[in-house]
């Protein structure tokens, strides 16, 4: 057998290949059944017949839009969808990374807004900074006043 390079342009070309390379396998593999038992055969036979059904099944999953209703009524998307769904797809993780990044920044302003209160009230305060550093300042707070 020669190997040559086979292109398919037209989609009925493609078929009609497939079609006779369907037969003439099927013919082969016809020729050396006679031989076989009738429960060989009779599997073979309804193999053969489980073939054709899930080739048809596909052919016609082929040709269905992009969103099918399956049996259990759920919506199922297809593989031939255009653009407007991939960017569907995207859209989420979009909006999810702009979330994160959104809670990260006003909790980081939070935390500046609260340092700031904390220094405003350091500094208007009558004690001096310095004193906080103090280990007997630590010991005043800590006793109770009366």
């Amino acid at each position: 057998m020669k190997n040559s390079k086979i292109t398919f342009s037209p989609a009925g070309a493609r078929d009609a290949l497939e079609a006779r390379i369907g037969l003439r396998v099927a013919a082969r593999l016809s020729q050396g059944t006679m031989a076989l038992d009738g429960d060989i055969s009779e599997r073979l036979r309804f193999a053969r017949e489980k073939a054709l059904e899930r080739a048809r099944a596909v052919r016609t999953a082929e040709s269905r839009p992009a969103v099918a209703v399956s049996t259990s009524g759920a919506a199922v998307l297809g593989g031939g969808a255009g653009w407007w769904v991939k960017l569907g797809s995207v859209l989420p993780l979009l909006a999810l990374a702009a979330g994160l990044f959104l809670i990260q920044y006003l909790h980081s302003e939070a935390q500046i807004e609260t340092a700031a209160e904390i220094d405003a009230e350091l500094l208007a305060d009558d004690l001096p900074p310095a004193a906080y550093n103090d280990a007997g300042f630590v010991e005043f707070l800590k006793t109770p006043r009366d």
